[in-house]
């Protein structure tokens, strides 16, 4: 107990430890029989029943209080209207806790950041701002917790904004506002989802002390960036290392070809110092085989999975699918799909595209009729994209466009530009490619490069000179010198047909733009 808090008389008798005890028996009977006492004395064992309930296994007991109290026209103070909203936080129930909070007279800061702490919790996130909107016009300051609040915010769903950091990040340079550690590490976290890594290490060097949580989000943020000198600085110089910061390096590793040896090595590194591997590494080290299309890597490391508690886990066996699948043994990949205790629509996706990539479309799409039919899991936009993957591979452009048709339709899924763009490339590697183009002509919302690229890389197949033309050009209006490989593609085309003027326009137009030939790349 705190030295000078207010301790009631009723907890100072001989019979203090019977009161307590009984407490969860009959608190209002407790509250019913002290009625008379001084208002105070009231007020402290309430307090500390409601903290009693709040700290317990079993809050929503504590309802109790609040029926009473109602009943009884008992008036609320502050300390006891913030263990109440705390009370009904804990139970899950915000719509009470709202309703506690609307009711107080002047919200506190607490207050304030427990509803807004438990709005974001809940991914309520136009609730959580409409309470940080209306703290900025009452009495009450923000505080760091208010603002690292704010900071999770600016990296969710429609509230993502950099500028919001920078903002949050203005304030708490202010003398009144003490930084902590939360507080770094979310303005960090803040800065590097966004890309602005350059400000999230001015942040990081200025720390007194730098954490293991503020190292990982440095980590995740270069290695977003493919800074992994940057990456390897930050690992190398934190001190006490945890499976968290091992797991970034892990995954920022696997997902390019160039690195993914790498992740194999700190893998091995982290268990070497006795780490153990967690759900997360294994995902990640799956992903930097399938990458590496060694197979023979992922056979050991599902040998050692094999050997822990974690193999039923789903996303392991997704993981594992995915990687046989990107291998090439997709016979492999259909027994662990088969033999899967749990199955989510991560499995079914990873299954429908390893078929579809290893060209085998009707297994595709008959795995694609057995989902539509289950009951607990619904199809993403992934799993359709591998669908029409899957039809474009195979040139089955009836079935292609019953699936794109009825999407919105059967699994209330809109239509991204990836579909738009599957579409075209359906169309295209069958031929259609005037049909292609209308298509592309009706889209809803303006193509992006990908669809251009799409019907680009269709007209090349096919030696359509004038539409290859016509594509490259829509397609250079958006991404002029991030597709090296356009301009080849167009230059082939004009190259197959004897345009040898077309060819020497497009390796003139190259040049202007400072466009360097790339070896060995594609037309996307």
């Amino acid at each position: 107990m705190k030295i000078g808090r207010r301790i009631s008389p009723l907890f100072c008798s001989p019979l203090r430890s019977n009161k307590i005890s009984s407490i969860a028996a009959s608190p209002i009977q407790f509250f019913s029989e002290d009625r008379e006492r001084d208002p105070r004395q009231n007020s402290n064992f309430l307090s500390s029943s409601l903290q009693h309930y709040i700290h317990s296994d079993h809050p929503t007991q504590g309802q109790k209080f609040h029926a009473h109290f109602i009943k009884t026209g008992y008036r609320f103070n502050t300390n006891i209207s913030i263990k109440l909203l705390i009370l009904y936080i804990k139970c899950g129930f915000l719509t009470y806790a709202r309703l506690v909070f609307d009711e107080m007279p002047s919200p506190t800061v607490s207050s304030f950041n427990s509803m807004i702490a438990a709005y974001v919790k809940q991914n309520q996130l136009e609730e959580s701002m409409s309470l940080i909107k209306r703290m900025a016009y009452s009495d009450e300051k923000p505080d760091g917790y208010t603002f690292s609040m704010i900071l999770k915010l600016s990296t969710t769903g429609t509230f993502i904004s950099t500028d919001l950091a920078k903002e949050v990040h203005a304030q708490i340079l202010k003398p009144c506002i003490e930084t902590d550690d939360i507080l770094s590490t979310a303005l960090i976290d803040s800065y590097c989802k966004k890309g602005e890594v350059d400000y999230a290490r001015k942040v990081f060097d200025k720390l007194y002390e730098r954490n293991v949580v503020c190292s990982t989000a440095m980590i995740t943020g270069y290695m977003k960036q493919g800074s992994f000198v940057n990456a390897e600085e930050i690992f190398l110089a934190t001190v006490d290392k945890d499976t968290v910061v091992f797991n970034a390096m892990i995954e920022g590793y696997s997902k390019s070809i160039k690195t993914a040896a790498k992740s194999l090595q700190v893998y091995i590194e982290m268990q070497r110092v006795n780490f153990r591997p967690t759900i997360s590494t294994f995902v990640s080290v799956l992903g930097a085989c399938s990458v590496l299309a060694s197979d023979e890597i992922g056979e050991q490391v599902q040998g050692q999975l094999m050997k822990t508690e974690l193999f039923s886990d789903v996303k392991l066996g997704s993981a594992l699918i995915d990687m046989y699948s990107k291998c090439g043994k997709t016979e492999e990949a259909q027994r662990i799909f088969d033999y899967m205790p749990d199955k989510n629509v991560f499995s079914w996706t990873s299954m429908i595209d390893g078929f579809g990539k290893n060209g085998m479309a009707d297994e595709a799409l008959d795995l694609f009729k057995k989902l539509r039919k289950e009951k607990r899991i619904r199809p993403n936009y992934v799993t359709i994209l591998s669908a029409l993957s899957a039809c474009g591979h195979a040139g089955f452009v009836k079935q292609g466009w019953e699936i794109f048709s009825n999407m919105e339709r059967d699994f209330m899924i809109k239509p991204r530009m990836e579909h738009y763009s599957c579409m075209v490339d359906l169309l295209g590697r069958a031929g259609s490619l005037q049909e292609a183009l209308e298509f592309i002509v009706g889209m809803p919302e303006k193509p992006n490069s990908d669809v251009w690229a799409a019907l680009l890389g269709a007209s090349t197949i096919h030696g359509d000179v004038e539409l290859a033309d016509f594509a490259a050009k829509e397609l250079f209006k958006i991404s002029s010198k991030e597709r090296p490989g356009a301009y080849m593609a167009l230059s082939n085309t004009f190259a197959a047909a004897g345009k040898w003027e077309g060819v020497s326009e497009v390796r003139k137009l190259m040049k202007s733009r400072g466009v360097s030939k790339v070896t060995g790349c594609s037309w996307e």
